[in-house]
């Protein structure tokens, strides 16, 4: 079956652009062209990924989201303008798993919704296996893409499973924001540091409401690996 794209964009030009891209590179896709519309569509269409503009009348991306991860994981890859650095930030923060910059290549886009579907391609196969992931109190279950601690759920987005699947599977080893963009994108694809900082720091604030402080180290000047584990 084939993935089906949800394309948020008050542009219909963009939204026809993007509809054209997706589709030819096999995939289904529907269209809304405001906030509103979107939260509708999500709830008509269950599609399995948003394209999903910063910028829009009635509701802007950032509330959608909000809504949207209030309500679940469903993967989110924001548009943005050039100069909105601050609310791509902020969208990363509220759980998207990427952010493209207008203008853009459709060619770019497709390539980034196609990474984040693949649902952790790579960071499993630094894993080695499908099995669950232990490591203190934290424990990953890649077939059912559930991330708990001592048992209560966490919800995390695709791409914060992914990094922290990644970092638990080797405990020892430290992953500069390059290489786990390689492990998780692959090689050469552009995503800035600031974009690793961001989900890190999301994944640090959703466990820490549950007392695992020391969920992630940082290593300065170097990257990140995973922390002991066993609370505060």
């Amino acid at each position: 079956m084939s993935h089906k794209i949800l394309i948020v964009d008050d542009d219909p030009h963009i939204r026809q652009v993007l509809s054209f891209a997706l589709g030819k590179a096999g995939m289904e896709t529907s269209e809304a062209g405001d906030g509103e519309a979107a939260l509708a569509a999500v709830g008509a269409r269950r599609p399995d990924l948003v394209v999903l503009d910063i910028n829009m009348p009635r509701l802007d991306g950032l509330e959608v989201c909000r809504r949207l991860r209030a309500a679940g994981d469903l993967p989110i890859l924001f548009l943005s303008s050039r100069d909105d650095e601050v609310d791509r930030v902020v969208g990363l923060e509220l759980g998207g798993d990427d952010y493209v910059v207008k203008p853009f290549s459709p060619r770019e886009v497709v390539a980034r919704v196609s990474a984040i579907l693949k649902r952790g391609g790579r960071a499993l196969e630094s894993a080695g296996s499908s099995k669950p992931v232990s490591h203190g109190r934290l424990r990953l279950d890649p077939e059912s893409w559930e991330a708990s601690w001592e048992g209560a759920p966490v919800p995390v987005t695709v791409t914060e499973f992914q990094l922290l699947l990644l970092l638990a599977s080797m405990p020892s080893r430290v992953f500069t924001r390059d290489l786990i963009i390689d492990r998780l994108h692959g090689p050469g694809f552009a995503i800035t540091d600031r974009t690793i900082d961001s989900h890190i720091r999301n994944l640090r604030a959703k466990f820490a409401a549950l007392g695992a402080t020391d969920l992630i180290e940082t290593r300065p000047g170097i990257g990140y690996r995973i922390g002991a584990c066993v609370g505060g």
